[in-house]
């Protein structure tokens, strides 16, 4: 099947390595010239200077896969192709984009006859290889048409062993690592609360660790305290326990590299999702405490002034006289 590409960074580049290996026609834009260059030495990929270009390169209808930022970006990207395509074309949105931004654009496009799919991707660095999972939103026929691309990127049914009631069974939606969740809107729906529950994930497993590093502190009672192999917990973990996961597979990989971990930053970032998440959480009055803490855990993160925490030491001493902690040992 053939589909463009627009946006060739380190997932949009390795989408388009998996489709050529499955024997699609990738046509492939980037603003940066040396990139959509090389990508196509590389693949046979077909590289276009403009969006222009990529479009009168293709034959009708065509299918125009977008992996740029959310927000502005996906925007402009949206509004310069869409007098350039025709009815029966379609977009596909990959990124991270909030779920209404997609619902309105799938209604901007629906009077053209342009239908627009939001697809929620995971699989971040690790997709060339293993897939990625889709979860997508849009008009039946539309992801029915492009179903060979979804097929293609995702993992498969041997990816995990099938569910045990589903054993024996048709397959069932889901288990080939691709879905159509509903109509537009409601792939970057689930995804917005995939990466919600992920936030509360990863930080269940920084807290624990967390506890695993202080075991051995003076302020713990000598016969309670522990000196913890980090590196050697994730991996026992990894083997037969119920947290086993492949978020505590890149742990142990990362605890294997750097056991005190001192390369990586103490600041966190959040791209957005778990705000939306929280915000969804709001709006449908349904109560997300694990979500919404791992979230403020990741602001405080960027505090660097710790006003909260000093506020806090400051009341403790005009109302008790009580002393600060005082600052850890650095390193020598």
């Amino acid at each position: 099947m053939q589909i463009g590409f627009i946006g060739l960074g380190r997932m949009g580049g390795n989408m388009v390595r998996r489709l050529t290996k499955g024997g699609h026609q990738c046509h492939i834009y980037s603003i940066d010239p040396a990139e959509r260059t090389a990508l196509a030495a590389e693949t046979g990929a077909v590289p276009a200077d403009s969006l222009a270009a990529l479009v009168s390169g293709m034959t009708a209808p065509r299918t125009l896969w977008l992996m740029v930022p959310a927000g502005k970006v996906t925007q402009g990207v949206v509004d310069e192709l869409t007098p350039l395509l025709a009815a029966g074309d379609c977009i596909i949105d990959g990124g991270n984009s909030y779920f209404k931004d997609s619902v309105a654009r799938a209604q901007a496009l629906a009077p053209k006859g342009i239908a627009f799919v939001d697809c929620g991707t995971s699989g971040g660095l690790f997709g060339l290889e293993r897939g990625y999972s889709l979860m997508i939103g849009g008009d039946d026929a539309a992801v029915t048409r492009n179903a060979p691309i979804f097929a293609c990127l995702a993992p498969g049914i041997a990816a995990a062993p099938r569910t045990a009631a589903r054993e024996g069974g048709p397959v069932a939606p889901g288990e080939e690592g691709w879905l159509r969740c509903g109509p537009p809107g409601s792939g970057h729906y689930v995804k917005m609360i995939h990466n919600g529950i992920e936030y509360g994930m990863m930080q269940a497993f920084a807290e624990g660790f967390a506890l695993f590093a202080s075991a051995s502190a003076d302020t713990v009672p000598e016969e309670y305290r522990y000196t913890l192999d980090l590196a050697a917990i994730a991996e026992v973990w990894r083997r037969g326990s119920v947290v086993s996961s492949w978020l505590l597979d890149l742990g142990a990989d990362a605890l294997a590299e750097d056991p005190k971990l001192e390369t990586f930053s103490p600041r966190v970032a959040d791209s957005g999702e778990g705000r939306w998440t929280v915000i969804a959480g709001v709006e449908q009055g349904v109560s997300l405490p694990v979500i919404a803490s791992s979230l403020f855990e990741r602001f405080s993160s960027h505090d660097d002034a710790a006003i909260d925490t000093r506020m806090l030491s400051a009341l403790r001493a005009k109302f008790g006289g009580h002393k600060g902690v005082p600052p850890a040992q650095q390193p020598g």
